[in-house]
């Protein structure tokens, strides 16, 4: 294998014969029309790439559709970087909706900008419903814009008030395109010129700096020289042109066939806006803003006839790539021979077979891809093969062979038939649009449930100052939240405990909670009675972890050469997560210690790969594998997935469910016992006492939270000495992660895989007509459909529905109340593709993956939760396929806010993240009970889903202060690093110092409350350098109550890691209280001599003594958070003395 660039494929193509001939034909003024014939999409985009430079003249190139040219786009972009420009529709969809797309006007906004610059000469690719739109003049476009540079003296006042003028508006926070902030001497402005917002720091009337910032963390990127803000110039008044009035004469139009173009554009024209989308529209709008939405929406004046367009575009020369009926009969000819890539469907003999072939005739044959791990991948494949290849760095969107050139370039996504994703700008403004939603369902406003993990349930009173008296006698101010509870008893709570409120969420019941009552005990009682139950099962958890450090367990093998071939077959590209989990349970196989890991990770993160691995690593040692499911149809799907994974590698897979005849099962037992079955994958059938193993190395469970408790006592006495690997696909919250991390080693997946097809979402109402389309269209590409409805007694009416408009359909209906073994029936036979449509309540099997169901309709949708839908929208997508998501709800207009919200984010977010996904299901009750066992959950009900964790963790901490002292005093002895955060769960913070954001610095009280939790969740020195700095870039310098705020974290840090339960520091005295059971074994851990030390070191100051039968140090002449922090740091022991 030899590498090189894609770079150097377009210096070789540009001395080429073909080349110099279409730069000659794009140069030539006399020939207004020609011909190029014989090119493929990306070979069309290679020659463009090539000549584009050395012809100097503007091109506009329009594809057929938007996905065309978005690939167009990309592969131009690839090559020629930022020349290369996309101008799409300004509108959701197809034009008639009148659904108009920030992002999009974004695009469009900034070529129109530099159109109006008289030196461009742009790149632009585009598309028939983009061009059907009219845009504004020139002259209109220098007249609705501000320029400004960094160093240009302007009063910021000035800007303000040409900002209102131009239809941008105030806020806060700058998060959409249109609006604008003011903090101080910082102005945010969001332009629809440029995808970044604008942040301009002023010093007195000077522009002192000009930066763009990220809209997600309002953090400043790149400093700018000058900039251009353009208000939404979509929505302007002024008359509008065809887009090519917009550009320059010697302009060069590219297309497939200019015939095409114009009765495409002749269709959207006479389509117009439709009665929906003016409706829709309309509804709720004053009379005012009624006029501008009817102009916005009136075809003359904002749609483009084919005829005027027709005659905008006849001062170009063009040429066209295939050619229609609107070539004329004088047009030049030129003719290339170039071919598509073929297709190999996997099949690396083929792939070898054909490369070898074409090397034989002398052909370079070369292999793009942007990733070089991908390149190593084939490199391994093809060279046992005995072929080599040039790898090209930089990918384009088809591969095509060359006859020409003798060339033939091949791509690495079509070679593995993965999805090629192309990238636009401007994706930012839905980022923006995540980051807000996001806030907005953290934020907490007055009047909303919370709970105080130690009083209860209350109402948020909102945030407020309380004056009181400093050290030196000065008066100064504390920020506290105010809880109000029952009989308008109020707490005031201090903005170092944040950490012990949480917002109150509970299962979708609309129920609003009791409000708790001060004083009566009964909320003690509730924490109690969950403790209790906590300790039940966490004892048994601790029994097993403290049984198995004793037990010696099989020291599997390193890798052999077999278990890199597994690994280098694999389909996609491992995220980082994925690696470091391969990794993580390969290392646990090769200990001595028996295994016992938990692997999380959202549906579809790859967690079932990491099994794969380590079944077949175990397998290579001649060990037998168990891998326990909940259903019959996971096992049957895992036992698919083994298969497919594992074929051709000497190992033998079967399962063992209720699916297989009593002759199977019996034959596969009788096989399990003298060794010839390798891997076996079943339901809890597997536990039964006929099943007799020849040689148990490795236990897989999948989804441990849905077994039963009979059933996990039978894996207990199974697991000592086995190895155990346990997936889950509930995201386990990071408190819980830590409290039972003696229990159990954790690798959490939260990446998710690269290049999985966005899912096309779309909020619309309900009509048969769009359902039968999305239908037909999925069984036209043979694939399936899941419908989904919130109630058993719609399905049958639906049933009916569907099969009236789509007559060929096979349709199952599936749910809850059906017998088991009918609904496992109706699942099997969807997945062996009996049927068409699943039409289901709320989908029927969690972890049921079908790669060919690509489509997915929620009927109702305003009626599920966020989590819910975001779960049930990742069931389709899964495949390399376009995946389509319908969300059917009542027009949008006529839904509770909460709602409306909920659906609008979903659209917004089709690319899914993995950050907005967990955070989402963080917010939702999903789980943290089920790692537990499910009788947790009525307690969760209780006391609301985070005070739930932290009660957890209490409880844990209690046990292993109390019933499991000797445990920790033998891995004391042991040489263990044990330190103070092994006895204390919690470090309270008591002081009477200044410690605040003051609102002049951070306006608005749910940003502050937003930066108090984030600053209460750090848990590093490098984490709380970082939101200094980032506190700096968006509000300027901190103010020194701010500088304090801060430190308090580290105190409490490091309190909590000296084994001390609550600190106060009031009148310039320290007082620190330690672990309150005096037997702990904390007391005879390296942290408490060290303690000692310190205090003998400095008899003076510090004085020990016993109150109350609690051990409390006293330290004198501590006047700020700073100092209290430095004496802390010396009290730590010297091996971690900077940790």
């Amino acid at each position: 294998m030899t590498a090189t660039d894609i770079k150097d494929i377009m210096k070789v193509y540009a001395r080429s014969a073909q080349a110099k001939a279409m730069t000659a034909m794009l140069k030539d003024k006399k020939q207004r029309h020609a011909v190029v014939n014989g090119l493929t999409q990306s070979a069309a985009a290679l020659y463009i790439a090539v000549t584009a430079k050395s012809v100097g003249r503007p091109l506009l190139i329009i594809m057929r559709d938007a996905d065309e040219a978005g690939y167009m786009y990309q592969d131009l972009h690839t090559m020629v970087g930022d020349i290369a420009k996309y101008f799409p529709s300004s509108y959701k969809r197809a034009v008639k909706f009148g659904q108009r797309d920030a992002s999009s006007e974004i695009l469009r906004t900034e070529i129109l900008s530099e159109l109006a610059s008289p030196s461009s000469t742009p790149l632009i690719v585009t598309y028939p419903s983009a061009l059907a739109e009219m845009v504004i003049s020139k002259e209109n476009i220098v007249e609705s814009s501000i320029s400004i540079q960094r160093g240009q003296r302007v009063q910021m006042t000035q800007v303000v008030h040409k900002l209102r003028e131009l239809g941008f508006t105030e806020c806060d926070y700058v998060y959409e395109p249109g609006q604008f902030a003011v903090r101080g001497s910082i102005l945010d402005v969001y332009s629809y010129s440029c995808e970044y917002p604008y942040r301009l720091d002023f010093f007195g009337d000077e522009i002192d700096t000009l930066r763009t910032f990220d809209v997600e963390t309002q953090l400043s990127s790149d400093r700018l020289d000058n900039a251009t803000i353009m208000p939404e110039v979509a929505a302007t008044k002024t008359e509008k042109v065809p887009l090519p009035d917009l550009l320059p004469d010697d302009t060069v139009i590219i297309t497939h066939d200019k015939a095409f173009v114009i009765d495409d554009i002749d269709f959207i024209y006479k389509e117009g806006f439709s009665n929906a989308a003016k409706t829709d529209r309309l509804s709720g709008v004053t009379e005012a803003e009624k006029a501008d939405v009817m102009r916005e929406l009136t075809r003359e004046l904002n749609l483009c006839q084919a005829s005027r367009f027709e005659k905008s575009i006849e001062r170009f020369k063009t040429i066209e790539l295939t050619g229609g009926r609107a070539t004329p009969a004088n047009a030049t000819h030129l003719t290339m021979s170039t071919t598509p890539q073929p297709l190999f469907h996997k099949n690396f003999e083929l792939l070898a077979q054909t490369m070898d072939d074409y090397q034989l005739k002398g052909y370079k044959t070369c292999i793009l891809s942007d990733s070089d791990k991908q390149h190593e991948r084939l490199s391994v494949i093809l060279d046992e093969k005995k072929v080599t290849f040039t790898a090209v760095k930089g990918t384009l969107h088809e591969g095509f062979i060359d006859n020409d050139q003798q060339t033939v370039l091949f791509t690495d996504h079509q070679i593995f038939e993965r999805f090629h994703k192309y990238q636009l700008k401007a994706e930012t403004t839905k980022r923006g649009k995540a980051a807000l939603t996001m806030k907005e369902l953290q934020e907490m406003e007055p009047g909303d449930y919370i709970v105080h993990v130690d009083f209860g349930i209350g109402k948020f009173g909102g945030l407020v100052r309380i004056p009181t008296v400093s050290p030196s006698g000065e008066q100064s101010y504390q920020e506290v939240i105010r809880i109000i509870y029952q009989k308008n008893d109020k707490v005031d709570v201090s903005i170092h405990s944040l950490y012990k409120i949480s917002k109150y969420r509970r299962a979708d019941t609309g129920e609003p909670p009791r409000l708790s009552t001060l004083g009566t005990g009964a909320w003690e009682r509730i924490k109690e009675k969950a403790k209790k139950r906590i300790k039940d099962i966490a004892r048994d958890l601790i029994k097993l972890y403290a049984k198995r450090r004793h037990e010696k367990g099989f020291a599997f093998s390193p890798d052999s050469f077999m278990q890199h071939q597994l690994e280098g077959s694999f389909l996609y590209e491992d995220t980082p997560d994925q690696m470091r989990a391969t990794q993580d349970v390969k290392h646990d196989m090769e200990a001595a210690r028996p295994m016992d890991r938990l692997v999380c990770g959202d549906v579809g993160f790859g967690k079932t790969e990491v099994a794969i691995r380590a079944a077949f690593k175990a397998a290579c040692d001649s060990k037998q594998v168990a891998v326990l499911v909940p259903t019959t149809v996971l096992a049957f799907q895992h036992y698919k997935t083994f298969c497919k994974r594992l074929d051709g590698l000497p190992v033998r897979v079967d399962y063992l469910s209720r699916a297989r005849t009593t002759k199977q099962a019996k034959q596969v037992i009788e096989d399990l016992a003298i060794g010839k079955v390798d891997i076996l994958v079943g339901t809890h059938r597997m536990l039964s006492k006929t099943v007799k193993w020849h040689d148990l190395g490795l236990l897989i469970i999948d989804e441990e939270q849905k077994f039963g408790v009979s059933t996990k006592e039978k894996l207990r006495q199974l697991k000592t000495n086995v190895d155990t690997l346990t997936m889950s696909a509930t995201p386990i919250p990071r408190t819980l992660q830590f409290s039972l991390m003696g229990a159990r080693d954790m690798s959490i997946m939260r990446t998710p895989p690269p290049n999985r097809q966005p899912i096309d979402t779309q909020v619309t109402t309900f009509s048969p007509e769009l359902v039968a389309d999305a239908i037909n269209f999925e069984m036209s590409r043979d694939g399936q459909v899941y419908f989904v409805c919130n109630r058993i007694a719609t399905l049958d009416k639906m049933k009916t529905i569907i099969e009236h408009h789509v007559k060929d359909c096979r349709i199952a209906v599936g749910h809850g109340q059906m017998p088991p073994e009918q609904l496992e029936k109706v699942v099997m036979g969807f997945i062996n593709h009996d049927y068409d449509v699943l039409l289901s309540t709320t989908i029927v099997e969690n972890g049921i993956d079908i790669p060919n169901a690509n489509t997915i309709i929620i009927n109702d949708a305003d009626h599920f939760g966020l989590s819910d839908l975001h779960q049930m929208r990742g069931r389709v997508g899964r495949s390399n396929r376009k995946a389509f998501c319908y969300l059917l709800a009542p027009p949008l207009s006529y839904l509770p806010t909460e709602s409306r919200r909920r659906l609008e984010a979903l659209e917004t977010f089709s690319d899914l993240g993995s950050g907005f996904a967990l955070a989402m299901q963080d917010l939702d009750i999903r789980g943290a009970g089920n790692l537990l066992g499910a009788e947790q959950s009525g307690f969760m009900e209780d006391l609301g889903y985070e005070t739930y964790q932290k009660i957890l963790s209490q409880a844990v901490n209690e046990l292993k202060n109390d019933e499991f002292q000797d445990l920790y005093r033998e891995q004391i002895s042991e040489g263990e690093n044990l330190t103070g955060d092994d006895f204390v769960d919690d470090c309270t913070v008591e002081s009477d110092l200044a410690m605040y954001f003051p609102d002049t610095y951070v306006p608005g009280s749910s940003e502050r409350m937003i930066l108090y939790r984030e600053l209460d969740n750090i848990e590093t020195d490098q984490d709380l350098e970082a939101y200094r700095k980032r506190m700096e870039d968006r509000f300027g310098p901190v103010p020194t109550e701010g500088e304090e705020l801060m430190m308090v974290v580290i105190l409490r840090r490091l309190g909590r890691r000296l084994g001390c339960e609550k600190l106060v520091l009031k009148q310039h005295i320290m007082k620190m209280q330690f672990v309150s059971n005096n037997d702990s074994a904390f007391y005879q851990s390296p942290f408490f001599d060290s303690i000692l030390n310190y205090v003998s070191r400095h008899a003076r100051l510090c004085d020990i003594k016993e109150v109350k039968g609690q051990n409390v140090l006293i330290v004198k002449s501590v006047p700020s958070v700073k100092e209290a922090v430095g004496i802390l740091r010396k009290m730590m022991p010297e091996t971690i003395h900077n940790s």
